[in-house]
């Protein structure tokens, strides 16, 4: 023990046998009000719900005309058939190979 602690320390009583020690009430520990306890956190506002995209169907991609099937994208020149092209508005695109074809300009 350093000597700063012996100084403020009470003198200890010598006990004989069968005494027991008087020890002093200890306090309880100060609650803390509810407000000063935890900070409320910010509410946050509900995400917004996604979208579902509307998935692409193998029947998209043809239509039926007197017995007759007809292709409504064109296919890929690269790779043949089977491999339609993507439409991006301006231009066709193979998502195979990558090949782009650009649509004629409109006037």
């Amino acid at each position: 023990m350093s000597k700063k602690a012996k100084e403020t320390e009470p003198p200890k009583k010598e006990l004989k046998k069968g005494e027991k020690v008087e020890e002093a009430p200890k306090e309880a520990p100060k609650e803390m009000p509810a407000e000063e306890a935890k900070p409320e956190k910010p509410q946050k506002a509900p995400k917004p719900e996604k979208k579902k995209k509307k998935e692409k169907r193998i029947h998209t991609l043809y239509k039926l005309e007197n017995d007759k099937v007809q292709r409504l994208r064109p296919l890929c020149e690269r790779c043949g058939p089977g491999y339609f092209m993507a439409d991006h508005g301006n231009r066709y695109t193979c998502g195979h190979c990558g090949f782009t074809r650009y649509k004629p300009a409109e006037k």
